[in-house]
């Protein structure tokens, strides 16, 4: 038997083509019957669709992809048929298509959408000043050590993450229902790649490259809304495709340190769209004062939120996503149980406390104190241009030479974050974070040395 296998549509039409293909296959061609399956969107989905072929009596099924289908979508229908394979050894199932590792599921156009800024600071560079990760220095707290150390011995039992769920909802003015905690931001995009049916998905850069990159893995073709330096890297809601169904981007921006206004990014919405922000940096902004996370009024919004880069909890993983029960519903169905460790849950229900969110407040204000001192010094080499106003811990910097002063910095002590990484920028950028007065300073002096090694 054939399984003919169709990306899938919410529309039946659409469907009806394949269906119709695979009669047109069968008729006449010697085979014991063609069914249609469907990689997302539709039912049957490819195992429901093998299912049936053996139910029918089948001992060899060829899974054949329809045409037109997309490289994503043949690589996503193959790991399914070889999952279902794998579990059923008395049949022969064999793939008729192109292997998908013929087709690339990122664009080929040199941006590696997998390196992060801990890249810099891994193995050889455990030993160089960092201001490559995102992550505010001296943290967490000592008081925030305790809270999870004393969590350590409720270890022996399953996580039950409903007090930390309602900390999250009083924090943002919020019901429990319109909260999802996650391992991180990173499980929170991979969610919203699989689970929410997107046909039409985009992302604006440059970002964070990981939405993309999770929607990618996901068999999703994206469109990518380019911001620009010309710009000043400014949110145009008008740029962004009519057709996008999910829309993500950066509030305040990684890697450009741009803030855009809230209003600006509510043109974004519209009926049967849904709009994401990741606010992941937003409590390192004083005031918070362009935050959607306690909009309850704008339709599909999704906020995203991390308590890796104020509170130092990158190795606990944990953040959560505020929105519409329905979505916030469709998200928690595609997870798996237990997501956030008991650790986990006590640094989130202690860091939504008022005393933790005053400190942040605080945190915030030398964020901003410290980062005005470093643009002070970087506005003394001549060259150096600087992305902005920038209000996030980090800023965007663009200078001639880039790679090599780069390469440079790490011979005197100091890891940078490359930005060519990221959609939209090229090797001339680099993104540092924001330290104390005394690290910058020591920084201007190398940085003064590289320029100068590198002209």
């Amino acid at each position: 038997m054939v399984l003919l296998v169709a990306a899938g549509s919410p529309e039946p039409v659409d469907n009806a083509e394949a269906v119709r293909a695979a009669r047109l296959l069968w008729e006449g061609r010697g085979y014991a019957g063609v069914e249609t399956a469907f990689v997302s969107e539709a039912a049957p989905d490819v195992p429901a669709g093998l299912d049936r072929c053996r139910r029918l009596g089948a001992l060899r099924i060829v899974v054949l992809p329809a045409v037109p289908v997309d490289g994503d979508t043949a690589r996503r229908a193959r790991q399914q048929a070889e999952g279902w394979a794998e579990a059923h050894p008395g049949l022969d199932v064999r793939w008729a298509g192109a292997h998908p590792a013929e087709s690339a599921t990122e664009p080929d156009d040199g941006h590696d959408l997998r390196h992060h800024g801990d890249a810099e600071v891994r193995d050889d560079g455990g030993t160089l000043i960092d201001l490559a990760v995102n992550v505010r220095a001296g943290t967490p707290p000592a008081w925030l050590r305790e809270r999870l150390t004393a969590a350590l011995d409720g270890l022996a039992g399953y996580p039950d993450g409903r007090a930390a769920r309602r900390a999250v909802a009083a924090r943002h003015g919020r019901p429990p229902e319109e909260v999802l905690l996650t391992a991180g931001a990173a499980e929170a995009f991979v969610l919203l790649a699989r689970a929410l049916g997107a046909r039409h998905p985009a992302v604006v850069h440059p970002q964070f490259t990981e939405p993309e990159a999770a929607l990618r893995d996901a068999g999703h073709t994206v469109d990518r809304v380019l911001l620009t330096a010309g710009s000043g890297f400014r949110l145009d809601a008008d740029a962004v495709p009519a057709r996008a169904d999910l829309v993500v981007l950066g509030n305040p921006t990684n890697p450009t340190s741009v803030l855009h206004p809230a209003e600006e990014i509510v043109r974004l919405a519209r009926p049967g769209r849904t709009l994401v922000v990741d606010e992941a940096f937003m409590d390192a902004v004083p005031g918070e004062y362009e935050s959607l996370a306690a909009r309850r009024d704008v339709p599909g919004l999704l906020v995203l939120r991390s308590l890796t880069k104020t509170w130092g909890l990158a190795g606990l993983r944990v953040g959560y996503v505020l929105g519409d029960r329905e979505r916030i519903a469709a998200l928690e169905r595609a997870q798996p149980l237990w997501p956030v460790s008991s650790p986990g849950l006590a640094a989130i229900e202690a860091c939504c406390g008022p005393a933790a969110r005053a400190e942040a407040e605080r945190a915030a204000g030398l964020i901003a104190s410290d980062r005005g001192h470093l643009l002070a010094r970087l506005a003394e080499f001549e060259g150096v241009e600087v992305a902005g106003p920038a209000l996030g811990p980090f800023v965007l910097m663009r200078l001639p030479e880039a790679a090599a002063v780069r390469e440079r910095l790490r011979e005197l002590g100091f890891a940078v974050r490359r930005a060519d990484t990221f959609p939209g920028l090229g090797p001339q950028w680099l993104r540092l974070a924001v330290r104390d007065r005394d690290t910058t300073d020591r920084f201007a002096v190398a940085l003064a040395k590289a320029v100068a090694v590198s002209s």
